[in-house]
């Protein structure tokens, strides 16, 4: 496991990568392609909408969506990110471009602007622990990914059973990992075979429900073993309760439980999972580590609302360890905990310890000064 002491800029205090880039390297550390809605969520609802009544929201927020949250979450730990997306020529495009390129360091030059296409919009309005979601959008042509993909380290990506993507192809061929994770099968055949791009994935990160469904298993532990056979690195999901994973590549096993939080919005918390644990993956850490700090930027991630708003960089990262630090005398929880996590006292310079994290604003209207 590598350090850095690079200077930190304001924006993303911490490269994670930095003590193993070299000159010949992609000038990409992660691609990945897909839609980018323009969210907008409401909070503080007492109850679900009545037909025919008007509810107040005590909270609003707005940023990029979509394939933006995970493209946030990448860039926040310090990820050389670039998307491929199509931008709607309108406000609502202008708003997540410059969100997502000068807020957050996202490079997009393989992204494109759409004349005369509105960007998607999704509403969303969190209560009682539960979203309910309503969604506009009118798919964009030509599609976004246009030609082969730029080169990179990783790519992340979404199974979706039936379909393949010749770009996770060409990836791959170029020397790309590609980390995968997959949607719900509304067909109900479960049928790994539907998966047509899963030979060519370096990691799979399913959730237990999906994970047990496709290997015909009756639990996360059997699962992630029969992954294990079609995969060099597979790793199931169990929400609050952690994950498991097996890395073939290291020889490597780990299971490592979730921290308990007081989740607000799961919105996009799969999304910072895999970005934590691709972060790690990449840098080279032990496979143990790379779940505890996949489970730690997850459960930061649920604690606040939205998507990419929510997802945590290495400010917020440092802050919960100056706390964990702090209370590892108050019990043996306390003290595993901080003897579990000791790992990034090594990862996150003395300097980033008090350093503020410079957020977009969470609406569309202002401007910063």
């Amino acid at each position: 496991m590598s350090t850095t002491a690079a200077t930190p800029d304001p924006t993303h205090p911490v490269d994670p990568l930095a003590a193993l880039r070299a000159p010949e390297d992609p000038e990409h550390d992660v691609y990945l392609t897909g839609t980018v809605f323009l969210d907008i969520i409401f909070t503080g609802l007492d109850h679900a909408p009545i037909r025919g009544t008007e509810s107040w929201a005590r909270g609003m927020g707005s940023s990029p969506g979509g394939v933006a949250n995970m493209a946030t979450a990448l860039a926040r730990l310090g990820l050389h990110t670039t998307l491929a997306a199509a931008f709607g020529a309108d406000v609502y495009g202008d708003y997540c471009w410059e969100s997502l390129a000068m807020g957050e360091g996202v490079d997009l030059t393989h992204s494109r602007r759409v004349p005369g296409w509105h960007s998607p919009v999704t509403v969303s309005m969190a209560y009682e622990g539960e979203r309910t979601m309503v969604t506009h959008e009118h798919p964009a042509s030509p599609p976004a990914v246009q030609g082969a993909p730029p080169r990179s380290r990783a790519c992340v990506t979404a199974f979706e059973p039936g379909r393949q993507e010749d770009w996770v192809r060409q990836a791959h061929a170029q020397g790309s990992e590609i980390f995968a994770d997959v949607g719900w099968d509304e067909s109900g055949r479960w049928d790994p075979a539907a998966l047509p791009d899963l030979p060519y994935a370096h990691a799979f990160l399913p959730n237990a429900a999906e994970a047990q469904r496709y290997t015909r298993t009756d639990s996360p532990e059997r699962a992630v073993r029969a992954l294990a056979d079609r995969v060099p690195i597979a790793v199931v999901t169990r929400g609050a309760g952690g994950a498991v994973a097996i890395d073939s590549l290291t020889g490597e096993s780990a299971e490592v439980p979730g921290l308990p939080v007081d989740a607000l919005d799961p919105t996009g918390a799969g999304d910072v999972f895999v970005a934590g644990f691709m972060t790690g993956t990449l840098a080279g850490w032990p496979l143990a580590d790379r779940l505890a700090f996949a489970n730690l930027t997850a459960a930061l991630s649920v604690q606040h609302f939205g998507g990419s708003l929510a997802a945590p960089g290495w400010a917020e990262v440092a802050a919960w360890w100056n706390r964990t630090e702090r209370s590892a005398g108050g019990g043996a929880d306390a003290a595993e905990l901080a003897r579990r996590y000791h790992f990034l006292t090594g990862l996150i310079p003395a300097t980033v310890r008090h350093c503020p994290r410079l957020r977009a604003l969470p609406t569309i209207g202002f401007r910063g000064e």
